[in-house]
């Protein structure tokens, strides 16, 4: 892989590290500002709602910067958001920290996505895709357990000034490996929107908004659910998270690997078997053997879809001239699906369902972004078989 790729993976440990830590800081950010844990996992939706809004602004306001350019300030604006984070003496202006860290995420991948499928060979473009989303898998295999045990061992403050030095090591990382980019060519903003009216974007981006909420919707709570369900002692949510993590690095690697050769039906078996594993995990959580397969399945089932989905939009938007806004706001919908997730676990909770009951909310998302993805197959089958259709 071309050397530039390593800074937007240097970006996206940072970035994926910033937003699962989460998972494993709620019950000391509850505590320290003294709300119910629902209530601190504000700090999640509120990030997943900023990526989704920020992308497309972002990707508009910086159009008429070169892509280096924008991932430089991007990285930038994630350093302040961290340090605001860290510094919050009140919850409000936490979550006002983690609004501003979001404005980079989508926009980061957005323009990296395209960055890297342009530094390969077209046979190679999912593979780069993934190899720019292997920061985020590492990030939870490595970064968020790391923050997980700095908040256990002094404060959950000192996660985020940890996470600060990332950003400041990504800035300098895309300064010094990313070549000059030339300054894309003036679009009118009508034009960059077009892709937003193809039936097959917008089947594609329905996948990016339930998939991934699926598992978010679990993951979330995982701190709660394993310590008062399964009976783990609190320390053992770090190295449950690295199981988390290192489900995602393999389902990262197997979704680049073999999307190449089959995207759809890639597609096709990994909802499905998401939503299995997310059904047996809310039967399971009991015990802990089965609850750690579970986060392993879990995670692996589902990022493996995240790259394939994320080249299935850039496909589809490209006849359209804007792979960079829809793939930028295919990010934020990644991030949508995520605050829908932590939301609608939150909410299962609260109504007395108990720790156990995101598991099986998640499985109905699943459900449902394989509906969506059966559509979509079907379309494209319908479409080869009328080319006038396809046509239109």
């Amino acid at each position: 892989m071309p050397v530039a790729l390593w800074a937007l993976v240097i970006g996206a440990f940072g970035i994926g590290t910033t937003e699962f830590v989460i998972a494993g800081l709620l019950p000391a950010i509850a505590a320290d500002f003294g709300v119910p844990i629902p209530v601190a996992a504000y700090m999640a939706t509120s990030y997943a709602l900023g990526v989704f809004v920020g992308a497309p602004v972002l990707i508009i306001l910086g159009s008429r910067a070169s892509k280096k350019t924008m991932l430089a300030f991007l990285a930038g604006l994630f350093v302040i958001g961290n340090l605001v984070t860290a510094m919050a003496s009140s919850l409000e202006v936490a979550i006002l920290g983690r609004v501003v860290t979001s404005l980079t995420h989508g926009a980061f991948f957005g323009i990296g996505s395209v960055l890297a499928a342009e530094m390969v060979p077209p046979q190679k473009r999912v593979s780069a895709i993934a190899f720019m989303f292997s920061g985020l898998t590492v990030a939870n295999l490595v970064g968020v357990p790391a923050g997980t045990w700095l908040s256990q061992q002094f404060s959950w403050q000192t996660t985020f000034y940890a996470i600060t030095l990332i950003g400041v090591a990504t800035v300098i990382g895309v300064l010094a490996l990313v070549p000059a980019t030339p300054k894309p060519k003036a679009q009118r903003i009508g034009h960059e929107f077009a892709a937003f009216g193809n039936a097959k974007v917008l089947l594609a981006m329905g996948i990016t908004i339930l998939g991934p909420a699926a598992f978010f919707t679990s993951i979330t709570y995982i701190a709660p659910m394993m310590v008062e369900v399964a009976r783990f002692p609190e320390g053992s949510v770090t190295w449950l998270l690295m199981v988390f993590g290192f489900g995602l690095f393999v389902g990262n690697w197997l979704g680049g690997r073999f999307a190449d050769k089959a995207l759809m039906p890639m597609l096709y078996g990994t909802l499905l078997g998401q939503g299995l594993v997310l059904v047996a995990f809310h039967y399971l959580a009991h015990s802990q053997v089965a609850s750690v397969l579970c986060i392993f399945l879990m995670a692996a089932f589902g990022f493996a879809t995240v790259s394939p989905i994320q080249k299935l939009v850039m496909d589809k938007a490209k006849a359209a001239g804007a792979p960079t806004l829809a793939s930028a706001v295919n990010i934020g919908l990644f991030n949508l699906g995520n605050a829908l997730g932590a939301w609608l676990g939150g909410l299962v909770i609260a109504l007395g369902f108990g720790f156990t009951a995101p598991n099986w909310a998640g499985a109905m998302l699943s459900a449902g972004a394989l509906a969506l993805a059966i559509a979509s197959g079907l379309l494209d089958r319908r479409h080869e078989i009328s080319p006038e259709i396809a046509l239109r």
